[in-house]
C-alpha cells in the first residue's frame, strides 16, 4: 500500500497517537517533511511521526530503526531521531511507524555546508563514531554495505539514463572513476556499523556546517567505503582532504576508491530523483540533483588523484 491509497493528514496522525499512545495525542501536530519513504509530522517541539507513505519497502525499515538506533544513538557526535514509540498496524492505517525524537536544522540539499573546515571534521568525527564493528544478527544492507561490483548493472541503467538526459558534465570522466572503484580491492575489515544513505536530503545543517543526520531505514553492517562516499556528496569543494585527515582509523587507498565509486552511484540516483521529481514521482525532490551534480563535477576534476 503506498501514497496512493493512503491520505496521511495532520487528523490521521492525531487519530493514531489517540489509539495507541494516547498521552501525546494532545500535542500539536504538523507536517515536517514528505520524503522518498516516509513522511514526517512534527509532535510538539521535541517528537516527529514517521509513517510510511511511498513505498512498499519502508515498514521494515521502520522497524529495523526503532529496534537498532536507540543503542547506537548514545556514541554518536551528532544528533539523530531516536525512536520512543513503535506505532502497530490498525484498521486506521495498516501500516507501522515510529514515534522519533525531533532533530532541527535544515537538509543539506537546501542548504549545504559552507564551513569548510568544521563540516569535514564534524563528518568525521561522526563516522568515526559510527564505523564501529557490528554484532552478529546486525541487519544486511539492501544491496549496500557490499562491493561496487555488486552494482555494475544499476550504475549501467542509471549512467545511460543520465547520459540521454545530458546531467553528467563528462560521462567519460565519470565511468572511468565507476570502474576505478569496481577495480579496487575489497574490504578485508569487520563489517561495521552503516547509515547507508548519507545524501544531502539526510543530513541537516546549520549556521555553515553539520548539526545532524536522519533517516537510519538503510541502517546495516558492511564496508565503511558506502559511507566514506558522502564526503564528496556533502563537503564543499577541496574538503574531502580534510575530511580523511580526520576520519579514523585512516582509510587505506583501496577503500577511498570504493568510496568515490559509491559517491558516483549516490549521484546519480539523486540525479535522477531530481528529475523524477520534477515529474511530480511521490517523494521526489528538485533540490537533490544540484548537490548530486556538484559531487560528480569534485570527482571528475580529481579523478587522477
Amino acid at each position: 500500500m503506498t501514497s496512493t491509497e493512503i491520505d496521511i493528514t495532520a487528523e490521521l496522525v492525531r487519530d493514531l497517537l489517540r489509539d495507541q499512545h494516547p498521552d501525546l495525542a494532545g500535542l500539536p501536530v504538523r507536517l515536517g517533511a514528505r520524503g522518498w519513504d516516509n513522511q514526517l509530522w512534527r509532535v510538539g517541539d521535541e517528537l516527529a511521526v514517521r509513517l510510511p507513505w511511498a513505498t512498499s519497502s519502508a515498514d521494515a525499515l521502520l522497524r529495523k530503526e526503532h529496534a537498532w538506533v536507540p543503542a547506537l544513538a548514545p556514541g554518536l557526535p551528532l544528533p539523530v531521531p531516536v525512536p520512543q514509540r513503535l506505532g502497530e498496524p490498525s484498521e486506521r492505517f495498516p501500516r507501522p511507524w515510529i514515534v522519533t525524537t525531533w532533530v532541527p536544522g535544515t537538509p543539506a540539499d537546501r542548504a549545504p555546508a559552507t564551513r569548510a573546515a568544521e563540516a569535514a571534521e564534524s563528518l568525521a568525527a561522526f563516522l568515526t563514531a559510527l564505523h564501529r564493528p557490528a554484532p552478529e544478527g546486525a541487519p544486511v544492507g539492501r544491496g549496500r554495505g557490499g562491493p561496487p561490483a555488486d552494482h555494475v548493472d544499476g550504475f549501467a541503467g542509471q549512467f545511460a539514463s543520465a547520459v540521454e538526459s545530458g546531467l553528467i558534465p563528462d560521462p567519460d570522466a565519470v565511468r572511468a572513476v565507476w570502474e576505478d572503484a569496481v577495480g579496487a580491492p575489497g574490504w578485508a575489515g569487520p563489517a561495521v556499523w552503516l547509515h547507508a544513505d548519507l545524501h544531502s536530503a539526510n543530513v541537516l545543517t546549520e549556521d555553515g556546517t553539520f548539526c545532524g543526520v536522519i533517516d537510519f531505514g538503510d541502517l546495516c553492517a558492511g564496508d565503511p567505503a558506502c559511507d566514506l562516499a558522502a564526503a564528496w556528496l556533502l563537503l564543499p569543494d577541496g574538503a574531502v582532504d580534510r575530511f580523511y585527515d580526520a576520519y579514523r582509523p585512516t582509510a587505506d587507498p583501496a577503500t577511498r576508491r570504493r568510496a568515490r565509486g559509491w559517491a558516483v552511484l549516490k549521484a546519480l540516483a539523486c540525479l535522477h530523483i531530481g528529475e523524477a521529481g520534477v515529474h511530480g514521482r511521490p517523494g521526489g525532490k528538485r533540490t537533490w540533483g544540484p548537490p548530486a551534480d556538484a559531487a560528480l563535477r569534485r570527482l571528475v576534476a580529481t579523478a587522477r588523484r
